[in-house]
């Protein structure tokens, strides 16, 4: 924290901390989103995930931006400073509200990084959102029908998902999340890397008081449950069929060798199949699922990488 930092309170604003970046918000489809923004150059939008907020990208919005990218750390819908509306949390909806932020923040095109659940929606824009994404990089997820298909057959992975049962239960992880740190701490700790630092106390305080945000809880949880209900509908199977094609997209995947939620041994890669356009994937030693922050140096140090070798975006 810095001084100039906002108190940990129940105010959304205390998510607006201070930095090189600039706070804002963008109307995109009748939602209004806080993008925290710097530097100037080729658009990369930044996706959280879960139990996290925009900040998760503090230190590649600097890095990226001191490159020459102009870097945009979104709150998703639900979280943050972002609106929570009662309905619209299937990853349908996800990948239209990325769409419009970019059109929001003046850019036909950008590259998406996705974390964790940001992460299933970069992968998910390309074919949902044509014409919108130069290209996906997605930091502990892989494509959402290796997951999918790792969710179900994969024992180990299956038990790793305990959380994704638990977010069904209506009004109890809600309540768990705002009664206290204890159940964001308990993810934090069980799937980051024991050897990476992270979380520090710290880290367990800010996030468990995003967390604990009015409505905050129950829009996270309502991200997952469109996971659990849309198996039951046509929306999920859908979804499914939409995202056999191969994404036409250069695409990067990052995995945490110690990840606790998505495991290495279950998922690490098989995504390669669904990726036409260019494939490269790493696997991170001495971190787990929160590779941002985790690893920021190398992530930042990667994702440069990768995206000075991507073909040069169209001038406007």
């Amino acid at each position: 924290m810095t001084p100039d930092d906002p108190p940990m309170t129940n105010d959304a604003a205390s998510v607006l901390l201070g930095g090189p970046w600039t706070h804002r918000f963008v109307s995109a489809g009748g939602t209004r989103f806080h993008v925290a923004e710097v530097g100037e150059g080729p658009l990369v939008l930044l996706l959280h995930g879960f139990p996290q907020f925009w900040y998760a990208w503090r230190h590649q919005l600097v890095a990226l931006a001191d490159a020459g990218y102009r870097a945009a750390a979104m709150d998703l819908r639900g979280y943050g400073a972002s609106d929570k509306p009662p309905r619209g949390y299937a990853t349908y909806a996800g990948a239209a509200d990325a769409a419009r932020v970019v059109r929001a923040l003046g850019e036909e095109q950008a590259v998406l990084v996705g974390q964790g659940l940001g992460g299933f929606i970069a992968w998910s824009v390309p074919t949902l959102q044509p014409g919108v994404a130069r290209a996906v990089a997605s930091l502990s997820m892989p494509h959402p029908r290796v997951a999918r298909r790792a969710s179900y057959l994969d024992p180990r992975q299956r038990r790793a998902n305990r959380y994704l049962l638990d977010l069904q239960v209506p009004f109890r992880p809600e309540r768990a999340m705002a009664t206290g740190p204890g159940y964001v701490e308990a993810l934090l700790r069980e799937w980051s890397s024991p050897s990476s630092g992270f979380p520090t106390e710290e880290d367990v305080q800010r996030y468990a008081a995003s967390m604990a945000l009015p409505f905050v809880a129950h829009s996270a949880a309502e991200h997952y449950r469109w996971f659990g209900r849309s198996q039951l509908r046509q929306d999920g199977p859908l979804f499914n069929r939409r995202l056999k094609p191969p994404v036409r997209q250069p695409v990067l995947v990052l995995q945490g060798a110690d990840d606790g939620c998505v495991l290495p041994a279950a998922t690490y890669g098989r995504s390669r199949r669904y990726a036409a356009g260019g494939y490269e994937e790493h696997l991170v030693t001495g971190a787990g699922h929160f590779l941002a922050e985790e690893a920021p140096e190398e992530v930042s140090s990667l994702l440069l990488d990768w995206l000075g070798r991507l073909p040069r975006a169209p001038r406007p």
